[in-house]
């Protein structure tokens, strides 16, 4: 899904699978036209291209990027000669030449030094406040729980008196976790409420690791804010462990399917384009 100026373009699809950019669904362009790009299938790259290379045919000018969620994100590095994904879409990305570009909650700092003239919008810090507000969180006796080192460190300046850091232990051979242990005091935890604090979910394997180690230790409410959550996290049992889960419509599509509805009562959806305008 593309969007200018809050407009969604449009586009066809010609037999043998051809896009066609329906260039009058764009309409007038404002002076510094802003480009929501949402990642939902690799057809979304081409129309991006499409997009920028006819904004550029018409001139405009002072081109802002919006990326929801960048694509193959979790590709950041290169290990035993493993290709470097990330890196190739931010390369197509640059070539593209947008003058600003804005990457919601990257997941890690290697997406925003590969993209030129780019900033990370770390919109949790935005959103912890609100979910805070709906459970009735106690700053004095309820945590926040960070899975894993790598959130720890993203999110280390969340405010919170109370603060737990997962530690994972992992199958050798498969990578598969096995356990994950709480590192901090549990000493309040009895009856009391957890918010995990990541920035995406797929399956939800981690999460739940989580929820079980938090439960036996004694917390009685268990809460998942995620900046990002895939369509998978319907797939298997994340709702049977977490009370609450608090995302935004970055990745999601599949939240009002039918089968998908019964966890509406456990989902709650911040509206991206809403909470940018907010923030």
């Amino acid at each position: 899904m593309i969007k200018i100026d809050g407009k969604e373009v449009e586009f066809e699809k010609f037999p043998n699978g051809e896009l066609k950019l329906i260039h009058s669904s764009i309409g007038e362009i404002s002076l510094l036209p802003e480009i929501h790009f949402k990642f939902e299938d690799n057809s979304d790259l081409i129309k991006l291209m499409f997009v920028k290379n006819y904004l550029d045919q018409i001139h405009a000018k002072g081109t802002h990027l919006f990326i929801y969620y960048m694509p193959y994100s979790r590709m950041d590095r290169s290990e035993n000669g493993s290709p470097f994904t990330l890196k190739y879409i931010a390369n197509f990305i640059n070539y593209l030449n947008f003058d600003y570009v804005n990457v919601i909650e990257p997941h890690s700092d290697v997406t925003v030094a590969l993209l030129d003239r780019a900033n990370a919008h770390y919109i949790n810090f935005d959103l912890i406040d609100d979910v805070k507000d709906e459970i009735g969180f106690d700053e004095d006796n309820d945590y926040i729980m960070f899975p894993d080192a790598g959130a720890s460190k993203r999110y280390n300046k969340m405010k919170a008196k109370n603060v737990l850091t997962g530690f994972k232990h992992r199958d050798s051979q498969t990578g598969e976790i096995k356990s994950l242990e709480l590192v901090g005091d549990t000493s309040k935890a009895k009856g009391r409420k957890a918010i995990i604090v990541d920035d995406l979910s797929s399956y939800g394997g981690t999460f739940i690791h989580s929820a079980e180690a938090l439960r036996a230790e004694g917390f009685e409410e268990i809460y998942l804010l995620v900046c990002h959550a895939e369509n998978s996290i319907f797939k298997k049992d994340l709702f049977k462990h977490i009370d609450k889960v608090f995302t935004t419509n970055t990745l999601l599509t599949e939240q009002n399917n039918w089968e998908n509805k019964k966890f509406e009562n456990q989902l709650h959806i911040f509206n991206i384009e809403d909470v940018l305008k907010n923030g």
